[in-house]
């Protein structure tokens, strides 16, 4: 299906993991986006994004907004075949639930996981060490905090070439089987869709988007309550007031684009 031209996968999250397994054993490279609201807003009018979006092996459907939209059938949402078959398939999951998921399959399946992203040292390794206390055997072969990324005028990404390439060395030193990427949304999306090849150890790439935040305990989730309703951005708005305008973004400008979309 897709919703706003960006293609979401009718699947639940068994078959996800499923999906995950077969692509660690295969001999191609993977990748796994976690589309939600504030990002198909954007992709709207970044061209590279939506392409990057759509090059994805496996897009979950992350976003209380993304799931309603297709229960509502509004103007934005395209089915393909058969619309009660594919609404009744249609399961939201939330993409720092989906990354624990994939790590007690690492656990389980003796593959090893790299953590890139946050921006904070610190962050990283205290999410490195959650993990490793959350999944006794999980093989954490490294992490780094990555590198300062800005989106360029015509939507592609600029970054230092020199720290991109020790970060690369690094990684294909380690060679880990899952590559976990939290640069934020649209820049961990296109850092990995450019960058992928170069790291052929890494079958299954991943935008975790701010997961690393949450797991060090730097950002805290909306309770369980709020997660079920759609209510996450009632909680950030409380707790990040500052953030009013990618909340905005999510819920009002998103609304719009499905109801107006032609």
């Amino acid at each position: 299906m897709e919703i706003l031209g960006i293609r979401v996968d009718r699947i639940a999250k068994s078959e996800a993991l499923e999906m995950v397994a077969v692509f660690l054993v295969s001999q191609k490279q993977n990748t796994v986006f976690t589309p939600n609201p504030e990002m198909l807003v954007d992709a709207q009018k970044d061209e590279y994004f939506r392409e990057v979006l759509n090059s994805g092996d496996l897009n979950i459907c992350d976003g209380f907004g993304l799931w309603l939209a297709t229960k509502l059938s509004l103007r934005g949402v395209r089915h393909s075949a058969d619309d009660e078959a594919i609404q009744s398939s249609v399961v939201r999951i939330s993409g720092v639930d989906f990354m624990l998921n994939i790590c007690a399959l690492a656990q389980e399946k003796n593959k090893s996981v790299y953590l890139l992203g946050s921006g904070d040292e610190d962050v990283i390794k205290n999410a490195a060490e959650v993990l490793k206390k959350k999944f006794g055997g999980l093989k954490i072969c490294g992490f780094n905090g990555g590198i300062k990324i800005e989106k360029t005028d015509d939507d592609k990404i600029t970054y230092d070439e020199t720290g991109n390439e020790d970060i690369l060395y690094d990684i294909i030193m380690q060679a880990p089987d899952i590559l976990f990427v939290g640069f934020g949304h649209g820049k961990q999306e296109k850092w990995i869709y450019e960058n992928l090849p170069q790291m052929p150890s890494v079958k299954v790439a991943m935008g975790v988007g701010g997961s690393f935040d949450f797991l060090a305990g730097k950002a805290k989730r909306a309770p369980k309550f709020m997660r079920v309703f759609g209510l996450e951005w009632l909680w950030r708005l409380i707790l990040e007031p500052w953030r009013v305008k990618r909340i905005f973004k999510a819920t009002i400008v998103f609304l719009y684009y499905l109801i107006w979309q032609k």
